[in-house]
C-alpha cells in the first residue's frame, strides 16, 4: 500500500530572470512570493498558500511556459506503476522525481512528499 495526493501546481516560466515571473504571479494571484534562499534561488520560488491547499511553485525553465501538476507520494515507483495502469507513460526519470505524460498529453511529475502534513493529513489517498 502507498499514498499520494496533489502536491502542487507548478508554473513553468521561460524567462531570463525568474523575478519577472515571481512578481507577475504574486500580484496576479494576491499571494506573497517566497524566493528560495538555496543555491537554486534563481530558478525556484513559491507562493504562500494555506497548509491545506496545494503549493503553487514557480520555476524557471528552458522549454515553453506551461503549468504542470506535481503528485506527491511515499513510494514513487508504486505511484508511477499505478499511473501507468491508468494509461500514463514515463517521459523522463530523475533521481528524485519522474516526469510522466497523461493519456491526454498533459505533463505531470511524481515526487516525494512535499507538504509537511503528508503523513498526517486526511486528504491523502491510500492505494493498494
Amino acid at each position: 500500500m502507498h499514498k499520494s495526493r496533489l502536491a502542487a501546481l507548478v508554473i513553468d516560466s521561460q524567462v531570463d530572470d525568474i523575478e519577472v515571473a515571481n512578481q507577475f504571479w504574486e500580484n496576479a494571484l494576491g499571494l506573497m512570493c517566497i524566493s528560495s534562499t538555496e543555491d537554486w534561488s534563481n530558478k525556484y520560488a513559491h507562493l504562500e498558500t494555506c497548509n491545506n491547499q496545494p503549493q503553487v511553485l514557480i520555476q524557471k525553465v528552458n522549454h515553453e511556459s506551461r503549468v504542470h501538476l506535481d503528485i506527491e507520494t511515499d513510494d514513487i515507483n508504486a505511484e508511477v506503476a499505478r499511473l501507468e495502469k491508468l494509461g500514463a507513460v514515463i517521459a523522463e526519470k530523475f533521481p528524485r522525481w519522474v516526469v510522466m505524460l497523461a493519456p491526454t498529453g498533459h505533463r505531470f511529475c511524481v515526487v516525494n512528499p512535499q507538504r509537511t502534513d503528508f503523513t498526517t493529513a486526511e486528504n491523502v489517498n491510500e492505494w493498494p
